[in-house]
This record gives structure tokens, sequence and C-alpha cells, in this order.
């Protein structure tokens, strides 16, 4: 079973050997030890992260209460998304597609996007809930991600805007969203169902245009 690190127990302070553990101060992401065998997933002297296949890169631990900080960039058509409270043993190949939240990374502007619903936009919870704004860059350029997870609340902000303010425990139905409209028939859970607590991860280049990542970074959430 993999460590399950929740930032908001005061055990957290006993376990860490400074104090700087408990502060606002993010630390760098650790990646499973398998995270860069197959290849798919590359690291380059700068230390970005990029993929050459869709296949999802995973932290080593799991997470419950964080704020999760990271820059991205995508080429033009890219598809991606950041994957939170994936439980370790739902994570291989597919299975972390109905079992967990993913936060979409799309290259809005391109032709082959353009027709798509706001839930399936930038920075939307994919299949489920609109953004509230678009403040991303063009591709080819950074943003910075921001995402805090406290329980079954999610607040997303990108460039420093609010795109998501969100209460999972009110997607009670597997085929529906609050708001009536209807969820991807792939993502069969509800999400007040969902643990809410699991890894973290990036999917891959899953619309034949790479994603990059940079400076990621996690902490307690505030």
């Amino acid at each position: 079973m993999k460590k399950i690190i929740g930032f908001s127990a005061l055990a957290l302070c006993a376990a860490c050997y400074a104090a700087e553990c408990c502060d606002s101060q993010l630390q760098p992401m650790k990646w499973a030890d398998d995270a860069f065998a197959s290849g798919v997933w590359t690291k380059d002297a700068q230390g970005v992260l990029t993929a050459s296949k869709d296949a999802a890169i995973w932290s080593a631990n799991e997470y419950e209460n964080f704020t999760l900080s990271f820059e991205y960039k995508l080429d033009p058509a890219a598809n991606s998304g950041v994957i939170i409270y994936c439980p370790s043993d739902k994570c291989a190949g597919a299975k972390w597609i109905p079992n967990s939240v993913e936060i979409q990374l799309l290259d809005d502007n391109h032709e082959k996007w353009k027709k798509d619903p706001g839930y399936l936009k930038n920075s939307s919870l994919y299949g489920h809930l609109a953004p509230l704004a678009t403040p991303a860059k063009p591709a080819g350029e950074w943003n910075t991600m921001t995402v805090t997870a406290k329980g079954k609340k999610i607040v997303v902000t990108v460039n420093g805007v609010k795109t998501i303010d969100a209460d999972l425990s009110k997607w009670t139905d597997a085929k529906k969203n609050p708001d009536g409209t209807k969820i991807p028939p792939w993502l069969s859970r509800p999400w007040a169902e969902l643990t809410t607590k699991g890894r973290i991860g990036f999917q891959g280049m899953h619309g034949g245009a790479k994603p990059y990542f940079r400076n990621v970074k996690i902490g307690p959430a505030k």
C-alpha cells in the first residue's frame, strides 16, 4: 500500500524533522519509482516533463487535503489532464478514468476542440463542470495552475484566476450532472462516492500533441 499523506493532520508536524514541513511552502513532487521506466515520460535538464504516448505519470504517494501547484504548456491541439484522488489500486492502465477526478488541460483555441461543451474545456472538471473563466494562454506558452483539494471541496486557479469552485458531494448521479447535463458514459461512478485521497497524476499525450509540465509542487491545503 502506498503511503497516504494527510496534510491537515497535526501528526504530520510530529513526523517531520523540521518545522518548515508545516508551513505554507510547497515541496517538489516525488514521482513513483517506475514513472520513467517505460520511456513514455521524460524529464529534460531544465526539469520539464513530457510524454510521447497516452500513459499517465503518478506520484509516489497518496495525498489528501493538499495544494498542488505546477506550470504547464500545450502543443497545438494538445489534450491532457491533471488527475487527483486516484486510489493506488486503480491507477494502472485506464482504471483511473471512472475512479478519480480529472482537471482538463486542453488547447481550447484549436479547431479540433472549438465546438466542445464547456465541461470538456481547459481547467474544467472533465465531463462534470465547466470553468468559471478561461484565462489560459495560447498553445506554446506557460501557464500556472493551482489545485486545492479539501475533502469534497475542489478549487482550481489558472494564472491566478479562479476557474473551479466545486463540492463533489453534489454529484450523486452517474449519468447526469447537478445542472442536468449528461456525464460521458465512461465516467461511471458518482463523484460523491469517490475517496478523497489518492495519487496525483498527469495524463500523457492523449490528443496527438504533447503537454509539458514543470515546477510541480505540493503541500498542505490552505
